[in-house]
């Protein structure tokens, strides 16, 4: 099991080293980049969106009760700013969209795989790596930060809302005490692991879709692992980055 489970990591870092050689080529396939950055970015407005927007206010609830007779409710701005940025919109944009696009993108290329399209592409001399799985793991890289931007903003400005309504905190006194403590590397830091996720999720379903066999059921099986995988590496690569860039400043 140990032997297999090394193979198939090692077959992956192969996968993911053979698309990004096709790197050079990659203006012969602007249009289904586009297509594939609006089916990731855009078609998941919506559900970034709610998922922003409920965790901003629960965030605010969360750090008015524990702080409550610690810490002046009038820095809640600066719990929930470092929090969201740091930390809760990337880590919870790339598990919401560990369901929706890996899932999608592992169903996509697994479909393809076991009725022999990907195999019908091969025969045109057309790379699936080229073709296929390189537009859709840069897509991943490039929209994934940019929604967790837009998570910031929306889970941000809920939490103050919540505030007001609650508390009657003005948004001068919310967002002032935000830009006082605030520090880029609050905001870089999650950007960067918005990046590392959006590579992590499409490239495992690109992978596991490619190895799908046995028809319906193999590619049931391949979605499953994706979503699971995928979940399990954005926690472990969440752990590692963080360390890696606040672990030393503690």
């Amino acid at each position: 099991m140990i032997i297999d489970w090394l193979a198939g990591i090692g077959s992956y870092f192969v996968f993911l080293f053979g698309c990004f050689s096709f790197l050079p080529k990659l203006r012969h396939r602007r249009p289904e980049l586009l297509r594939q950055m609006h089916r990731i970015g855009y078609d998941s407005l919506f559900l970034i969106t709610i998922t922003a927007a409920f965790t901003g206010l629960v965030t605010a609830v969360q750090a008015v009760y524990q702080t409550r007779g610690y810490f002046p409710i009038e820095y809640i701005g600066v719990l929930v700013g470092k929090s969201t940025m740091i930390e809760l919109a990337p880590v919870l944009t790339a598990l919401v969209l560990t369901g929706k696009v890996g899932a999608s993108i592992a169903a996509e290329i697994g479909t393809m795989n076991v009725s022999e399209q990907i195999d019908a592409l091969k025969t045109l001399a057309i790379e699936p790596r080229d073709f296929l799985y390189l537009p859709r793991i840069l897509a991943g890289i490039i929209i994934f930060p940019l929604l967790t931007i837009y998570a910031n903003l929306i889970g941000i400005v809920s939490s103050w809302f919540f505030a007001f309504i609650t508390y009657g905190i003005h948004y001068h006194t919310f967002f002032s005490s935000l830009r006082n403590y605030f520090l880029p590397s609050d905001l870089w830091g999650g950007l960067v692991k918005s990046i590392l996720f959006g590579l992590i999720i499409t490239s495992i379903g690109c992978f596991a879709g490619s190895r799908a066999t046995g028809g319906a059921e193999g590619v049931g099986k391949v979605t499953t692992q994706t979503v699971v995988y995928s979940a399990i590496l954005v926690l472990i690569v969440d752990f590692v980055v963080a360390w890696f860039l606040f672990g030393a400043n503690v």
